[in-house]
């Protein structure tokens, strides 16, 4: 769903890649892929998440339209909203909700604040992403959160990612997780505190770029604080 949601995604900026040094070359705004073959493309990543999703209890399977409405809506957010990446943290999160309806056939209300804490987490990485585009962005009328939130970007990020941590570590309160759990979040809340005082200054894209692909460790690390909350 991932992977549809990206080529849906550039399906609909298409226009707006080919004017962004960056995203030009990318296949369809270059025209190395036609939007016939996106749309085929699409089309097959969804046949094979719906067979997947067949093997899904009724409940998983009927939350399923509306992972595909957000995946759907968010390249059009954009265009109208000024924190688009809300929506974004929106169309990821719910794979929150999916596999918890798949893993115990109901979504709980602790559920809700891990979907919460996602969509937190969703806007404040992808707002460093999004600083790589901020001068362009403005030169062509695409809304953003780097823009929304200009030079006080680094107070955003650092509070969207300070109410990540305080729900993660509520919903791991809730279920009764160990001390392993909240050592990984408080080095989590270390090598964070970092990356917000990065973002005091401007910084070229490379940088932020590089801040935002680290969050793929930030992910791991929540993952194995999980494991060891449960040890």
């Amino acid at each position: 769903m991932r992977s549809a949601g990206v080529v849906m995604n550039d399906l609909a900026d298409r226009s707006f890649d080919r004017r962004v040094e960056r995203t030009r070359t990318r296949p369809l705004a270059s025209g190395a892929v036609s939007v016939r073959q996106a749309f085929m493309a699409i089309a097959v990543l969804l046949v094979i998440a719906a067979g997947l999703l067949a093997l899904l209890n009724p409940l998983a399977i009927s939350l399923s339209p509306i992972a595909v409405l957000f995946a759907a809506v968010y390249p059009f957010s954009k265009r109208v909203l000024s924190l688009p990446q809300a929506m974004l943290g929106l169309a990821f999160g719910w794979g929150v909700i999916m596999a918890w309806a798949a893993v115990t056939a109901s979504v709980p209300w602790p559920a809700w604040l891990l979907y919460a804490a996602t969509i937190c987490w969703a806007i404040a990485y992808d707002t460093i992403y999004a600083l790589q585009d901020r001068a362009d962005d403005l030169r062509i009328g695409v809304k953003s959160s780097a823009i929304l939130f200009g030079s006080y970007t680094w107070l955003a990020v650092g509070g969207f990612l300070a109410v990540m941590l305080l729900l993660l570590g509520f919903v791991g309160w809730l279920h009764g997780l160990n001390a392993g759990f909240y050592g990984a979040l408080a080095t989590l809340a270390g090598f964070l505190a970092q990356q917000i005082f990065a973002l005091r200054h401007d910084i070229p894209p490379t940088r932020a770029f590089h801040l935002f692909r680290q969050h793929v460790w930030v992910g791991w690390v929540i993952l194995a604080g999980i494991w060891l909350g449960f040890l």
